[in-house]
């Protein structure tokens, strides 16, 4: 069998993390372990099947590790593989090319984005309520 050519790099990578929401989950691994439970409350839009379904093929591809408890009742957790965290840069620059966008289409980007860690926000209200 003869291994697939891609015309481009881009292409390689889009096959590993494309998708809707593979950068998404990718991005909230980066803040560390998670349960599928933590990213389903994270990510409220995306169906169970469709979590499971990118997890797998993500650890399939050698980008997140799955790690089994062995207890009762059972415990699963979802971490970058030190393969995956090579990816770190390129979701850096994805999610910075993301705020300029919403920036360039909607002018503020605070109303467009949910509050939550990944945009900054619960850790911008955390530091305000101490000072």
């Amino acid at each position: 069998m003869m291994a697939k050519k891609y015309n481009i790099s881009v292409e390689a990578t889009l096959e590993v993390i494309g998708g809707k929401w593979k950068c998404v989950i990718l991005c909230h691994l980066t803040h560390g372990k998670m349960r599928t439970s933590d990213l389903k409350r994270h990510m409220p839009n995306i169906t169970q099947k469709m979590l499971t379904q990118q997890l797998r093929e993500l650890e399939q591809d050698g980008i997140v590790n799955r790690i089994v408890y062995n207890q009762v009742p059972p415990k699963v957790e979802y971490e970058l593989s030190e393969y995956g965290q090579s990816l770190g840069s390129i979701l850096d620059s994805l999610c910075a090319w993301g705020e300029k966008h919403i920036i360039k289409e909607y002018g503020d980007k605070s109303s467009m984005l949910e509050d939550n860690v990944l945009n900054n926000k619960k850790l911008e209200v955390e530091a305000s309520s101490v000072e």
